[in-house]
């Protein structure tokens, strides 16, 4: 199979030691970064018996070193005086027929490298599973040469054909519904037995898994979306690999992943304890945080050892290659609290350092604001933790709209549980850079979450996008997709959306057979997302909310002359709103208008409201 993430072209004085390099990673660097050292990992039948050297006035090598394994060989270049172009890595061995060289490249980086912007709170994410958006190359359906070689959009948790080409193919869509960045979840090569559609078990980190298409393809849906306005986030993994990652046939130490002697005697694993507080906990014992920081996230997937120099190194680098291969517009980053904690730290600072404005966004799945608050930098820890992580996941504020909505009404339940979510935004470094969400891929949909009751969804969907937050959406919440036959079900949960295949009966894309709740979510959300796309106010506007009070919450947003009002009403009959409860916001005598219905009216003393559900208003008409 083409190796798609690299080309070493052999010069050699013997055909005899053509096939002696399997792999240098990275494939290739840049000239010009912040950091000016290289670390290059070598992987070859013995290559740690040859002696590497570089012709090259301008590129020094710092150091060689190898590990029990004579497999591999890990070469630091100095690349401080470099210029871009091609240059030969030579290895030597006693004897001439043995020496031989491999070409390397370095890249001239982009001059706007440094300056590039993540995402911030004037974008919304859009959240895809490849494998179940849209199947825009039936070709690469199967892939004869790996290990899982089925289709079978029957099953929840196999492969149904979707790929890049399919995202690429309806940026358009994306797009005209508002959204400014895509999150697609992994898409690098996850050579699995089973349930390998998902991409959160990697068997190679610079590879694009050939069902989802090619490295160019990558390029080009980055491109795209760039050309559009729209930036890509990249899913990477630090925590953990797949059973069937290449390295597991080959370790390159003794101590490459975590508990390495019992997968190498065939013992059962530690496994972690999912105990996340430990890395907080004043007083947590040491073996609770070595079983969760050390221990394997699950059977398939072995457990890396970042304290390991190189391959912490190794990752951290491969981070850097994506970020400047595709020009990403940020980095999400899974199971966040539970590598290493120190190695993390590194890991977001060694990115940011090279690109200062840059996104990170890390998934702490806690319900508990102080420990995602933890993990954002600029918190002032009392252990003086320092994480360099732009973002945080708002798991907490999650939770609170989904009791909030699904209660009913009283002192201390039901808009009470938003109300005082959001007032713990003091705890936090920075709340506007935190990701808020109705759900994601581990999650049941927002709208079974919501008992099916679309005025609720549509008042969690609504507050969240004004909210002083990143929002990110997941596909298919615009259509109503469900899982309530199966709740729980991570493969439901990412089903297929409709007309991404062509014998769909319904088609979210053209909105053919969609119902009539379906198609007016759509609209609903399309003109919403498309309003906020242009709003000051909600990017960056002051925050000023009002204690729930007899069923109804509001929460305004406010800059210059701009003034979004959100109001959350749960009374089924109609209710006259007395306004002068809110005279300091300043809306006394304006027009406003609705931004869903086009309605524009004076905001006096009373306003009429005559049904359960959102309003959505605006001072600019």
């Amino acid at each position: 199979m083409k190796n798609i993430c690299f080309l070493i072209l052999l010069t050699l004085g013997s055909t005899l030691y053509a096939q002696k390099i399997d792999r240098i990673e990275p494939p290739n660097w840049w000239v010009g970064m912040e950091n000016n050292q290289l670390e290059l990992l070598i992987y070859g039948k013995d290559i740690s018996q040859f002696t590497p050297s570089v012709n090259n006035k301008n590129i020094q090598i710092l150091g060689i070193k190898k590990t029990e394994n004579s497999n591999y060989l890990f070469l630091n270049l100095d690349l401080s005086k470099a210029i871009s172009g091609k240059f030969n890595i030579n290895f030597s061995k006693k004897g001439k027929r043995n020496n031989f060289s491999v070409v390397y490249e370095l890249k001239e980086r982009n001059k706007d490298s440094k300056l590039k912007e993540g995402f911030n709170s004037s974008d919304v994410i859009y959240l895809i599973t490849p494998d179940r958006f849209v199947n825009g190359d039936v070709t690469n359906d199967v892939v004869k040469t790996m290990n899982e070689k089925t289709v079978n959009r029957k099953d929840d948790y196999g492969r149904h054909g979707g790929d890049i080409k399919g995202i690429t193919d309806h940026l358009d869509y994306i797009d005209q519904m508002g959204f400014t960045a895509i999150w697609p979840t992994p898409v690098l090569t996850n050579d699995m037995k089973s349930s390998s559609y998902h991409g959160y078990a990697m068997t190679d980190f610079y590879q694009v898994d050939p069902r989802f298409g090619t490295l160019e393809d990558y390029i080009d849906l980055a491109q795209q979306a760039k050309n559009k306005g729209m930036k890509l986030i990249m899913d990477q993994v630090e925590n953990h690999i797949g059973i069937e990652h290449w390295w597991m046939k080959d370790l390159p130490a003794k101590d490459w992943v975590n508990y390495q002697e019992n997968f190498e005697n065939n013992k059962e694993t530690t496994y972690s304890n999912h105990r996340r507080t430990t890395n907080q906990d004043l007083y947590a014992s040491r073996t609770d945080k070595e079983k969760m920081s050390n221990g394997w996230f699950a059977s398939s997937m072995p457990d890396l050892n970042q304290r390991n120099p190189l391959l912490a190194k190794y990752l951290i680098q491969n981070s850097i290659w994506w970020v400047e291969t595709l020009d990403l517009g940020g980095i999400r980053q899974d199971t966040y609290p539970y590598p290493n904690k120190q190695f993390m730290s590194d890991w977001a600072g060694a990115i940011m350092k090279e690109y200062p404005n840059f996104s990170i966004v890390g998934e702490e799945w806690s319900t508990n604001p102080l420990l995602v608050g933890y993990w954002q930098q600029g918190a002032k820890n009392k252990d003086g933790y320092v994480s360099n992580l732009s973002s945080t996941m708002d798991f907490p504020m999650q939770k609170s709209i989904i009791d909030a909505l699904n209660e009913a009404e009283s002192w201390d339940k039901g808009f009470v549980k938003m109300y005082e979510g959001l007032a713990n935004d003091f705890s936090y470094a920075n709340p506007e850079k935190i990701m808020i969400f109705p759900d994601n891929h581990d999650m049941d949909r927002i709208f079974t979450q919501l008992k099916e009751n679309v005025v609720n969804t549509k008042m969690a969907l609504g507050y969240m996008l004004v909210l002083p937050r990143i929002p990110q959406l997941y596909y298919g919440t615009e259509v109503l997709i469900e899982n309530s036959a199966k709740l729980g079900d991570d493969g439901l949960r990412r089903t297929d959306f409709p007309g991404g295949w062509k014998d769909d009966k319904s088609n979210g894309f053209t909105g053919e057979g969609l119902t009539s709740e379906q198609a007016e979510m759509q609209s609903f959300l399309k003109k919403v997302l498309n309003y906020r796309k242009n709003s000051e106010a909600i990017h960056s506007g002051k925050t000023i909310h009002f204690a729930p009070e007899n069923g109804v919450y509001i929460l305004f947003r406010i800059k210059n002359d701009e003034i979004v009002t959100v109001i959350l009403n749960k009374n089924e009959n109609p209710i006259s709103l007395n306004l002068s409860r809110f005279e300091e916001v300043g809306l006394i005598g304006k027009q406003v208008k609705n931004i869903v219905t086009g309605e524009v009216f004076s905001w006096k003393d009373a306003l009429e409201i005559n049904s359960k559900g959102l309003t959505i208003l605006t001072t600019k008409l």
